[in-house]
């Protein structure tokens, strides 16, 4: 069966400058094994699949692929999803509506500035830390940090915007 898709540029005002992103349309019946091999296709950092909502008050269900595995949610997926939706209704004007995604259902607007569409929307569910501990010494390998430098449990390293439990 063919399906609709898109391929959106998100973050950017330039055409293949910024994060790509498929958004498959009309995805009602297609089973999430076949969701994967369709992102692994594409080999993009993701892809989303657009379903019918489960509440009829929101606007879609919103599935999100990675070549290797479904994410319970992702920033630039649901920004470029809500502006594909928005974009594709054929109405310029500004619009709030509700993404159904793994993590909850997600708030979006969607406007429009000196001609570009815009998205934000709100976290359905605030991060949770998992009692994972990283061992400094990787933290500060990775951050290009000497050990010493991420003295007193990390301060340097929360300074730099690296945040660890």
């Amino acid at each position: 069966m063919k399906r609709r898709y898109v391929i959106y540029d998100v973050f950017t005002s330039e055409v293949l400058t910024g994060n790509p992103l498929a958004v498959v349309l009309d995805c009602e019946g297609l089973e999430g094994d076949a969701m994967q091999r369709i992102a692994r296709e594409f080999n993009l950092s993701e892809s989303t699949f657009v379903l019918p909502p489960q509440d009829p008050r929101h606007k879609a269900r919103v599935r999100i692929f990675t070549p290797d595995y479904e994410m319970p949610f992702a920033g630039h997926p649901t920004v470029g999803t809500a502006i594909a939706l928005a974009e594709l209704s054929g109405s310029n004007s500004p619009a709030i509506f509700v993404l159904e995604e793994n993590i909850g259902p997600v708030r979006c607007a969607v406007g429009h500035v000196d001609g570009k569409s815009f998205a934000e929307f709100g976290l359905a569910k605030l991060p949770e830390p998992h009692g994972l501990a990283p061992r400094w010494d990787c933290v500060c390998a990775g951050s290009s940090l000497r050990t010493q430098e991420a003295g007193g449990h990390g301060r340097h390293l929360h300074e730099r915007g690296i945040y660890c439990s």
